[in-house]
């Protein structure tokens, strides 16, 4: 939330600024144990993304209709589509500080910056390979995915006189996990208000937003830096804690994998949670003789949890 120093909110900015830059610098990554991912071509580097300023003397933009010093949101959505094409970087968190780092140069009036973007993904496809032998990736077609997608926040304020990052936020998002078996959930408190038979192996399925943040955001900017923690790895070790694990619950499920993520990654400073049970209702029931089920969707309301973990955690906890 962007803020005026007496404390009063003050903003204005532009959203759904679709851009699709092709041929980025190339994403490169060392790989983790969990996680085959190792960067990304970044033929198509394209984002959603949502732009706001503030400043002190907008203010008379609002209490006067004086309209001297405000830059045309329009004006904003031009200049964040063609300072994408002039970003040299590999990274979704290295184009917003440039975006807003440009933009406050060239404004200065205006003190602070708040924006986000959403990567829109495009997977590969497989076409034949020209020598006859089998199948390769296309260089050329892609298909726009709906499936999780990455993004960042931040916010930049003046700070003698420059833009630095006051603080930022990582985050990949709409992950959708069916275990279909090995997690359980008994042993809560039973009373007149229990309907819920307890599970002891149910089919679980789980709607999962992590985020995290960096001790130091330069590492968020700079791949070459070598420790930028993509989106995918983060994707992939939460894939792999939810096959390791016969779970008892969801809460100890994403503390399990907060731990192996903040072990994986030490420049992370904190790992975030949010995530909601959307477990079938069964309707047929399987057996250790024939493993056969049939469910279907869950009745609202649903259930939600959040969690957030530190360096601290992982002291204690002795992942």
């Amino acid at each position: 939330m962007l803020k005026l120093r007496s404390g009063r909110t003050l903003y204005y900015g532009k959203g759904d600024v679709l851009s699709y830059r092709t041929y980025a610098n190339p994403l490169s990554v060392k790989a983790v144990p969990e996680s085959a991912y190792t960067g990304d071509s970044n033929v198509i580097f394209a984002h959603n993304i949502t732009f706001a300023v503030s400043g002190e003397q907008l203010l008379t933009s609002f209490i006067e209709g004086d309209n001297s010093l405000v830059v045309a949101t329009d004006s904003m959505k031009n200049f964040i589509l063609r300072n994408t094409a002039a970003y040299e970087g590999s990274t979704t968190e290295g184009l917003l500080a440039f975006i807003s780092s440009k933009f406050m140069d060239r404004y200065s009036h205006i003190d602070a910056v708040e924006l986000s973007a959403d990567r829109i993904p495009f997977q590969t496809l497989e076409v034949a390979s020209p020598s006859g032998e089998g199948l390769e990736p296309s260089p050329l077609v892609y298909r726009r995915s709906h499936n999780d997608h990455t993004s960042a926040s931040m916010k930049l304020v003046r700070k003698d006189g420059a833009p630095v990052i006051e603080s930022h936020e990582c985050a990949i998002t709409d992950l959708q996990l069916i275990k279909v078996s090995g997690s359980s959930f008994y042993g809560f408190v039973r009373d007149e208000y229990t309907t819920l038979p307890e599970s002891y192996d149910r089919p679980l399925f789980i709607f999962l937003d992590v985020f995290w943040k960096y001790a130091e955001s330069e590492h968020a900017l700079d791949a070459k830096l070598g420790s930028y923690v993509p989106a995918e790895q983060i994707r992939d070790i939460t894939h792999n804690l939810f096959h390791e694990m016969k779970s008892p619950s969801i809460q100890f499920l994403i503390y399990q994998v907060g731990l192996r993520i903040l072990t994986r990654f030490p420049q992370l400073s904190e790992v975030r949670f949010e995530s909601n049970n959307r477990t079938w209702e069964t309707i047929v029931d399987n057996t250790e003789a024939d493993p056969a089920g049939v469910y279907t969707e869950p009745r609202p309301p649903f259930g939600f949890q959040g969690f957030t973990m530190t360096q601290e955690d992982l002291i204690q906890g002795g992942e």
